[in-house]
Parts: structure tokens; C-alpha cells; sequence
């Protein structure tokens, strides 16, 4: 993505997606059900992509900032399984 720069004043130029043939049918029979523009639809989904990836981001930032002050003790990934299986092999008791 280019930004030019006309009298001070940020404008995005017009940008070119290539897509796998798979991706571009989906997105234009999602097009033909929704009567929605490809443009619009894309526009929509990086968005939205990049609203999420930003929130993932501040996220990660947090749990890394409480790891590293120690308000969180990080533990063993096999720890965590082990814990998941276990709650989930409680809850499937009567």
C-alpha cells in the first residue's frame, strides 16, 4: 500500500489483491448472494482483520508485560494440557 501525498493531505492510492482462484470464487459468490460490490466486502474483511489483529496484539503486549513484572507465573505448556484434560475429563463425569 502507497500513500501520496497531495497538499499535505494523506490519500490512498488504489491497490491491487491477487487471490488465489479458490479465494476469488468465494468472494464472488459471496458478491452474488450479498449483491455487495467486491470492493466493499474486501474493504469489510481486512477491517475487521486488522481491528482483530490489533486487538490479539495489544493482548499479547499485556500478558507479556504481567509475565515479565511477575504478576503472572507463566507455566509448563504440558502443565496446561494437562489441566484442560483434566477439568474437561471432571465436567464429562455425573
Amino acid at each position: 500500500m502507497a500513500l501520496t501525498v497531495s497538499l499535505g493531505i494523506p490519500t490512498l492510492t488504489p491497490m491491487v489483491v491477487h487471490l488465489k482462484p479458490e479465494t476469488e470464487s468465494r468472494l464472488r459468490e459471496l458478491c452474488a448472494t450479498t449483491g455487495r460490490a467486491p470492493d466493499d466486502l474486501v474493504e469489510d474483511a481486512m477491517a475487521g482483520y486488522l481491528a482483530e489483529l490489533a486487538e490479539t496484539r495489544k493482548m499479547l503486549d499485556a500478558r507479556y508485560d504481567e509475565t515479565r513484572s511477575g504478576r503472572v507465573k507463566p507455566i509448563d505448556g504440558d502443565e496446561a494440557f494437562s489441566r484442560i484434560r483434566a477439568k474437561s475429563e471432571e465436567r464429562r463425569r455425573p
